[in-house]
């Protein structure tokens, strides 16, 4: 049966005081809205915006069943609402976030991303596609500068080129084009405190070995958390989706 999902979350504030990750997953009818968020701040507001985006999902999800054009919509929406929340809180540039959905119909799965939070599309126990992060080391990537497998330990991994919660002059969230469900094994959102500490290659048998969504989100938390011992970890954050 195609679109029959099965989802686990997971959000941990890591070594930092605050958690400013959000995460959000939405029914209605048929279409399925997966989302995560990471705010930006530190100490600033990041949970804020993070949090606000996710309720701006929910609250739009649930009131369309247009699941073609929702992402694009509603990402514009969540833009100007955090801009608008910003001016009332006298909050500006403090409420900033990035943000990676996934909604699906019966037939096909949409993706849209701002920042460097990740979306990745697994088919056969492999990475079919994944989001370009919306930072410096990806540009460098793309410039042939540096190779993949340099961004994780890139020291501006950081620095991020797009996110919500800044003026746009034209909308800079980033849309995929339409992936067949019948060439979606599985997805996995995640925060950059997630997938810098696992890669690709262990998402990928973590996948094989796993005998539910929830064994193989475990199996790779556990990963991150190896790979994060003695270090002031981020805060972490993944939602994990199988289509059965």
């Amino acid at each position: 049966m195609i679109g029959n999902f099965k989802h686990a979350i997971f959000t941990n504030v890591g070594g930092r005081q605050i958690n400013e990750d959000s995460v959000g997953v939405f029914k209605n009818g048929e279409n399925n809205c997966y989302i995560l968020c990471d705010g930006l701040g530190g100490h600033g507001m990041g949970d804020v915006a993070s949090s606000l985006v996710v309720d701006v999902f929910e609250d739009q999800f649930r009131k369309t069943d247009d699941a073609v054009n929702f992402l694009g919509q509603t990402f514009t929406a969540s833009q100007d609402i955090l801009m608008a929340e910003q001016k009332a809180r006298n909050a500006k540039r403090k409420m900033k976030t990035t943000g990676v959905a996934v909604v699906t119909d019966n037939r096909n799965a949409y993706i849209g991303h701002i920042g460097d939070s990740r979306g990745y599309v697994f088919y056969k126990n492999k990475v079919k596609t994944r989001t370009l992060d919306h930072s410096i080391p990806q540009m460098l990537v793309l410039s042939r500068e540096i190779k993949e497998d340099q961004i994780r330990n890139h020291p501006d991994r950081n620095t991020l080129l797009r996110v919500m919660g800044v003026e746009w002059d034209e909308p800079m969230y980033e849309l995929m084009a339409p992936i067949s469900l019948k060439k979606c094994q599985a997805f996995l959102l995640c925060s950059d405190g997630f997938w810098e500490l696992i890669d690709e290659k262990e998402m990928c048998a973590q996948l094989k070995k796993a005998s539910s969504v929830e064994e193989w989100l475990t199996n790779m938390i556990r990963i991150v958390q190896e790979n994060g011992e003695g270090k002031n970890m981020d805060n972490y954050s993944a939602i994990a989706v199988w289509n059965e």
